[in-house]
């Protein structure tokens, strides 16, 4: 029998991906917020606001759990780009309306940049540690990817 707590850290198994574990959970986020575009009507994004608010607790327990499994950040553990990509989809549509697939694409691309590259403040927040640390930074990857597609427009 799988272990609840497993199935949730590995985003429905998506972070058992064998090559890159963290693109998947969040492409799994991506589909999520998709689906809160066709079918979650005006109040979508507050939905995808609540659920990347709910998963934040849910995940920084989690991940102190992962962590004695798995090791220090394990890459299987995938519920903060889950957290940290809806959050910027929410903010996105309660900013500037609902995203359509090029919003969300353009999204995906930045947050997997900024969580991967870890500009500051996304490399601070990694140095906290634990579950917080595990969380936060895809936390913050998520608002600053949010951030610079609704400053775009005002640039060019």
């Amino acid at each position: 029998m799988v272990d609840w707590r497993e199935l949730a850290a590995t985003g429905l198994g998506l972070g058992r991906a064998p090559y890159g574990p963290g693109t998947a959970g969040s492409a799994g986020a991506a589909a999520l917020a998709w689906g809160a575009v066709a079918y979650g009507g005006a109040q979508g994004g507050y939905a995808l606001l609540a659920v990347a608010l709910l998963l934040y607790p849910l995940g920084r327990n989690l991940a102190e759990w992962a962590e004695r499994e798995w090791g220090e950040d394990p890459g299987r553990f995938v519920l903060d780009e889950v957290a940290g990509y809806l959050l910027g989809a929410a903010i996105i549509w309660l900013a500037a309306g609902v995203p359509d697939a090029v919003d969300l694409l353009a999204l995906f691309v930045l947050f997997r940049a900024f969580d991967i590259l870890k500009p500051w403040p996304v490399s601070r927040l990694e140095e906290i540690g634990g579950g917080d640390g595990v969380m936060l930074d895809d936390i913050a990857a998520g608002i600053l990817a949010a951030a610079v597609l609704l400053l775009l427009p005002l640039l060019f």
